[in-house]
């Protein structure tokens, strides 16, 4: 006898297998991430289409075959229409699943990147987005899953000598795990000059305050500076984490 697990899960992608079936890369409640293959899904009579599209939030059955999970049920929750209809949204969803899909390797359960995944997929498909929000809603994701895996940048003191920053010229630097000092980076001499106001924007980021990020009017030249400071301590997270086998 299989054992039935059921649970809630945010379809983060799919991929054909054979002629009718399909792969599904899950973030579950319950399960963590998860690997479910959906048995003749692809045929027009499958009663499991309805609830397995890419960015459904779903209750889910499966058991545990000999070698694969194999779904055996699906009842949508949560399709977050206004998001499947907006081609700036799906981008921004399509980044947060590869993130995910990159940082987190095996299924174990954690109740603060569900709640995360939840709320910024709610951001998401909230009526009329702004262009320069939808951005902000995959910073805000990225930073505050990166803080909860551990890699949560030091903003407010010296990430070298641990001296408290003060409104000068200050440095980014991925290696050593967030912002240093003037001093500190003529000695390590590595690190990108970073605004303070773009160092403003991640610590609210960070302090997850929604309600003050949403609201802010940022200028273009600190969400490019944003932009590439995500880019580049996100890289180097994947890479070590791939050197390492994690």
């Amino acid at each position: 006898m299989f054992v039935h697990y059921r649970t809630a899960g945010l379809i983060l992608k799919k991929e054909d297998r054979g002629e009718t079936d399909q792969l599904f890369t899950i973030y579950t409640k319950d399960f963590g991430k998860l690997e479910i293959l959906g048995k003749a899904i692809r045929k027009i009579s499958s009663k499991l289409r309805s609830g397995a599209e890419p960015f459904y939030l779903s209750e889910i059955e499966f058991i545990q075959g000999k070698t694969q999970k194999i779904l055996t049920d699906t009842i949508l929750i949560n399709k977050f229409g206004n998001l499947r209809e907006d081609l700036k949204r799906l981008r921004i969803a399509y980044r947060i699943s590869e993130v995910l899909d990159s940082l987190i390797k095996g299924p174990e359960a954690d109740e603060k990147i569900w709640q995360l995944l939840n709320e910024v997929f709610q951001r998401l498909d909230t009526n009329n987005l702004k262009p320069i929000t939808c951005n902000l809603i995959y910073h805000y994701f990225l930073w505050n899953l990166l803080s909860i895996l551990g890699y949560e940048l030091q903003l407010y003191n010296c990430a070298v000598c641990q001296k408290k920053l003060l409104p000068e010229k200050l440095y980014f630097n991925p290696k050593e795990g967030g912002i240093i000092c003037h001093d500190c980076f003529k000695k390590v001499k590595l690190g990108k000059e970073v605004n303070i106001e773009t160092i403003k924007i991640l610590r609210i980021i960070l302090e997850k305050n929604w309600a003050t990020l949403s609201k802010l009017k940022i200028e273009e030249k600190y969400l490019k500076e944003l932009f590439l400071l995500s880019k580049s301590y996100f890289s180097l997270i994947v890479d070590e984490a791939n050197a390492s086998g994690a």
